[in-house]
This record gives C-alpha cells, sequence and structure tokens, in this order.
C-alpha cells in the first residue's frame, strides 16, 4: 500500500532519535561525522553547521555505502552519524537511509535555523564574488 510523504516522515522519526544542539555539540566532540543533506544552493545561501560535511540528500546512499565507487570514507558505519536539513524532513528521511544501510548510531539535529537559533556556531554562507 502507498504512504505519504508524512508517513514516510513518522515512520523515519520512530527510528532515528531526534537531538538537541548540546547533544549534537557532545555527540560531535566525540567525533561524530555532521552530515548536512540540503541542497547545496542552501549551503550556499545560508552557510552550515561548523564542521558538518555538505552531502545532498540525493547522493546520500552513493557516498554512505562502503560497497559504492562513490563512498567517501569519513562514512563508517560504526561512526555516529547526526543528520540535519532546512526544517527537519529530509535529515528524518536521510537517518532512516542511513539506518537501512547499516549505521548503528545515527540522530536527526532537525532544522539548520533551530541550531541556527540555538546558538550554534556556523559556517558563514559561502563568498559570491563579483
Amino acid at each position: 500500500m502507498p504512504q505519504t510523504l508524512q508517513q514516510m516522515i513518522d515512520a523515519a522519526n520512530a527510528v532515528i532519535p531526534k537531538i538537541d544542539r548540546a547533544q549534537a555539540e557532545q555527540l560531535m566532540a566525540d567525533g561524530a561525522l555532521v552530515v548536512d543533506v540540503r541542497d547545496a544552493p542552501e549551503v550556499v545561501h545560508d552557510g552550515k553547521v561548523a564542521g558538518a560535511r555538505h552531502v545532498s540528500r540525493g547522493m546520500l546512499e552513493f557516498r554512505a555505502d562502503p560497497a559504492s565507487p562513490l563512498h567517501e570514507a569519513a562514512f563508517d558505519p560504526e561512526r555516529p552519524v547526526v543528520v540535519y536539513c532546512a526544517a527537519g524532513g529530509r535529515a528524518a528521511l536521510a537517518g532512516k537511509t542511513l539506518h537501512d544501510l547499516g549505521y548503528t548510531h545515527v540522530f536527526n539535529l532537525g532544522a539548520f535555523k533551530d541550531w541556527v537559533a540555538a546558538g550554534g556556531a556556523v559556517e558563514s554562507p559561502m563568498e559570491r564574488g563579483m
């Protein structure tokens, strides 16, 4: 039976725990990989969590799967991963995808705007040049 987007997000949220800024900062201090799954224009425009790795939602499986020819070494199924996006939905789906790929410690930070509002460290937006 088909599912709605909201049902998919609800199912992902049931599996992937949501965390707040303090919890994310502790995980980061302990070596967690922080992944921004927003699209590139969002990152260019708004910046990102300081130290985060940008991998758009559409490329996540290719970068995270150790069997993929596009796998990135920073992705390790044993390493804790914190995901976030603009509002939380893509992060929930990304977290569930990582879980399905065998990642055992995945956390949803939710919305980038909430991180910023809570005073989280941000890498400034990229200079657009002339």
